[in-house]
């Protein structure tokens, strides 16, 4: 009889446990700062890449190149951003927000990175093949970049007793391409302090 009613206790409080479980999910805007493990996120390629691009469309070395060249905007290309930094960061993400700042500034021209001009010139080959004439695009007219803009990712963890501060540094660097010159240098530091509960069920 006690082991009757232990079993039917049990079965009874099944439910209530299986819902404390579930998953809910819900729809947020985009732009939402959302903070959840204290890692690089979203918002921080968001934000650092429009500091960064800011920063760098706010200092003389467009109007410089402007003055010799009667005018031109000068072309951008991104080049490799590492990421040297204790976590996985996807640093694709982060290029296209600084791609995507520098396009709309409408300050500079972009042209395609390496592994795009690849697919853009094996196009070409097929075109010139199978394309009509009239319709088939000409090789020898791409468009060089002026500058190309390098960067990295480094953090510094420091920890103990359930408290962290992760403190993240970008650097990027806009080099001349043809003299190798650097005319712009950009740093941007983040500083997350985390605290987490000693005891989580």
């Amino acid at each position: 009889m006690k082991r009757a009613l232990i079993c039917i206790l049990i079965l009874g409080l099944l439910p209530v446990f299986s819902g404390c479980g579930g998953r809910k999910v819900s729809r947020v805007e985009t732009g939402e700062i959302i903070d959840l493990s204290g890692r690089w996120n979203d918002t921080d390629s968001r934000l650092v890449s429009r500091a960064m691009i800011e920063d760098a469309l706010d200092r003389p070395w467009i109007s410089k190149f402007q003055n010799r060249h009667s005018g031109k905007k000068p072309t951008v290309i991104v080049g490799p951003i590492q990421n040297r930094s204790h976590e996985h960061i996807n640093t694709q993400t982060f290029v296209k927000d600084l791609e995507r700042a520098l396009i709309n500034s409408g300050r500079v021209s972009f042209v395609a990175d390496r592994s795009q001009r690849q697919q853009l010139r094996s196009e070409r080959l097929d075109q010139a093949s199978h394309a009509s004439e009239a319709t088939a695009k000409s090789e020898g007219r791409e468009i060089g970049a002026d500058y190309m803009l390098q960067g990295v990712i480094n953090t510094i963890a420091d920890q103990a007793e359930g408290k962290k501060v992760m403190y993240y540094q970008v650097n990027l660097e806009l080099i001349n391409i043809e003299n190798h010159r650097k005319v712009w240098i950009g740093e941007k530091k983040i500083k997350k302090y985390i605290k987490q509960p000693k005891y989580s069920f």
